[in-house]
């Protein structure tokens, strides 16, 4: 089966932008080695392109490499240029990638699970009333 076009476009682009941030953040304080590149999602126009991010840090560290990223969007685009040949290079918006977060999150409450920890959030449901389906009436056949 073929891979659809824009789906090997994003590849492409995750791929040159990952390799471009080491160069781009080599004249920054920020260590590169703390963001990863996780997902590319391109207009079908081609010309803008929301590159997902995920930086290993606190809040602070996370926002502070966000507005980075976004301040040297052009840098990223001069790369993109530099190696792919496009009609136009798409304009970048970088933000954060939570999912790595939220996968974390799942399995810390599974591994909870399995040693028997009862769940925080588990309490929070027990509030929450069950209701039974409801019932079919019941037809007799008429005689």
């Amino acid at each position: 089966m073929a891979v659809p076009r824009m789906e090997r476009m994003d590849a492409l682009l995750r791929r040159v932008i990952g390799e471009a941030v080491p160069r781009v953040f080599q004249s920054i304080d920020v260590d590169s080695a703390r963001v990863t590149v996780t997902g590319v999602h391109t207009g079908k126009d081609l010309r803008n392109a929301t590159v997902r991010v995920s930086v290993y840090g606190g809040a602070d560290l996370r926002e502070k490499t966000l507005n980075i990223l976004n301040k040297h969007a052009r840098d990223f685009q001069a790369a993109i240029a530099s190696e792919v040949r496009m009609r136009c290079t798409p304009h970048l918006r970088f933000v954060e990638d939570e999912s790595i977060a939220k996968g974390d999150k799942v399995l810390s409450i599974l591994s909870k699970l399995e040693q028997g920890e009862k769940d925080p959030s588990a309490d929070a449901l027990a509030d929450i009333p069950r209701f039974a389906p409801p019932r079919r009436p019941v037809f007799e056949p008429l005689s």
